[in-house]
């Protein structure tokens, strides 16, 4: 219980007020994970972090807001990221080239068996296509 004691005098548990606050929270979540030993951490420690990110998503939620992104520029943004091409990701994701290139060029929409299997290859949750144009 000390680690947990310590950990809130150094930053309080409380809800975040401002972008200032915000950059004060995520500082100590880094730290917290960037500990060598952050893999056994003790459980009141995982305690603080699991409340501390809650108060993070929270004030995120409410004060970020980001205008909805439809499938082409979703799935091109996974693929630049990714650092793979067009036919790469049709490859490996098991869709045709041509029904990838119809998404991104806004002919075509995705379907719910292409956004699992996008999901599926760029390791994302399938909502992440799951957006209003």
């Amino acid at each position: 219980m000390n680690q947990y004691i310590k950990l809130i005098r150094q930053f309080p548990l409380r809800p975040l007020q401002d972008d200032a606050d915000l950059a004060d929270a995520i500082r100590m979540t880094d730290e917290i994970l960037d500990r060598p030993d952050w893999r056994d951490r003790p459980r009141p420690v995982q305690d603080y972090l699991d409340v501390l990110s809650d108060l993070v998503r929270d004030y995120e939620t409410k004060t970020i807001h980001f205008d909805p992104v439809g499938d082409a520029d979703m799935l091109r943004f996974l693929i630049e990221n990714k650092g793979v091409t067009q036919a790469q990701t049709a490859t490996d994701a098991g869709i045709a080239e041509s029904t990838i290139s119809a998404i991104l060029s806004g002919k075509r929409k995705l379907n719910r068996g292409q956004i699992a299997k996008l999901a599926r290859y760029f390791h994302v949750g399938p909502g992440v296509f799951a957006v209003a144009e």
